[in-house]
């Protein structure tokens, strides 16, 4: 199964073993990671799933492609960078084993 690294905005670590086929903000709601709000819960509709992607898994994760729903809904997220991703958006697969994403201070 493969491991995914939260890190809360404070720097609290919250290594979790995520199943395949879930998202990333799945991970988070199933296992009680704060920092992750899920409000309408993964349907890309909200922005509050927002993380920030660690430098090391950007290339491989990659960007929202432009003008695509989560594009438009980072547009809301409260502080967005080139590395923010919506975590309702990342499918768990066994090459994510290892990813580091980090929340932002707050999701609204």
């Amino acid at each position: 199964m493969p491991k995914i690294t939260y890190i809360e905005h404070n720097g609290t670590e919250h290594p979790i073993d995520v199943p395949v086929g879930r998202s990333v903000m799945q991970g988070a709601v199933d296992n009680n990671v704060p920092g992750i709000d899920a409000d309408c819960g993964g349907e890309c509709a909200c922005a509050t799933c927002h993380v920030y992607i660690d430098a090391a898994w950007l290339d491989m994760i990659g960007r929202p492609v432009p003008g695509s729903q989560e594009a438009s809904m980072l547009s809301f997220a409260a502080v967005t960078q080139p590395d923010s991703r919506l975590s309702c958006q990342l499918q768990v697969t066994s090459a994510l084993d290892g990813l580091v994403v980090r929340m932002p201070e707050g999701q609204h």
